[in-house]
């Protein structure tokens, strides 16, 4: 069985530390606390991390090339989940929502 590259684990636990204690993109959401949020709905945590995974890039070498615009999108998404006048932009594409 392959693992995945130990860069990319340690982007999604360092993804997760940041949406557990509230400080994803700090420049764009500010001091809006959305774990309440995204914990009513487990589908929207889904969501976030959905999108995380769908953004992020790996090298050929396995090394994460694109943590923090994989992490901006997720934040987008966040952003736009709790303030309806907020429009991400680029806007999303079907891709970044797609389940495995």
């Amino acid at each position: 069985m392959t693992h995945l590259p130990s860069d990319v684990r340690r982007s999604l636990r360092m993804f997760a530390f940041f949406v557990g204690n509230g400080t994803v993109d700090v420049e764009l959401l500010g001091d809006i606390d959305y774990r309440a949020d995204l914990l009513e709905f487990g589908s929207d945590l889904e969501r976030v991390f959905t999108i995380f995974a769908n953004v992020l890039e790996v090298d050929e070498f396995g090394t994460v090339t694109n943590h923090d615009h994989a992490q901006r999108r997720a934040a987008q998404w966040i952003r736009s989940s709790v303030d309806p006048d907020y429009e991400p932009e680029p806007p999303f594409e079907d891709w970044e929502f797609e389940l495995p």
